[in-house]
């Protein structure tokens, strides 16, 4: 029970972050949702945009995520963690994975804004040039939060695991 409540959780805090993060990008760069991604969900509201790509876009890396979370948790006969105390690490994750995107949007809006970087050719022509930094920086936020969680999760996973090695010894 104790794997399925760690995958659960895994899945669900991904869910949470990516709801919340969309709530932020949505509003900064519509676009980014209605331009960049396929029409999903028949609407132009931003909060609805966010609760629907807040799932379909991180419920997968939650429950990858999760799965090796779990593994490096639960199996072998080292002492097992229990997903109570694999839970302040994820929001460990989460927290790193927030600044990571804060600031990689933040870097996205400044270079685009300088002349540095640009969107890709496809979403240059369909944008005002006005909405550039913006897109950027939803773009940039967007892909900070998947390498981070991705190498972050990594990491936790060894962390994890390395702390059952360690109550062993």
């Amino acid at each position: 029970m104790e794997t399925i409540k760690i995958i659960a959780a895994c899945i669900a805090a991904a869910v949470l972050y990516g709801i919340v993060l969309d709530q932020f990008t949505t509003r900064i760069c519509l676009e980014y949702f209605t331009v960049f991604h396929p029409p999903v969900f028949p609407t132009q509201s931003p909060t609805l945009l966010a609760f629907g790509w807040g799932v379909i876009a991180t419920w997968w890396m939650g429950a990858f995520v999760g799965i090796l979370l779990a593994l490096s948790a639960r199996a072998g006969s080292r002492p097992k963690l229990s997903a109570s105390a694999v839970l302040p690490p994820i929001a460990k994750l989460l927290t790193t994975m927030a600044v990571s995107a804060f600031l990689a949007g933040l870097l996205g809006f400044v270079l685009t804004k300088r002349g540095a970087i640009y969107p890709p050719a496809r979403v240059s022509y369909s944008l005002s040039p006005s909405l550039h930094a913006r897109f950027m920086a939803d773009w940039y936020a967007h892909i900070a939060s998947y390498v981070v969680a991705f190498f972050g999760g990594i990491t936790l996973c060894v962390l994890q695991y390395q702390r059952r090695r360690q109550s062993h010894s």
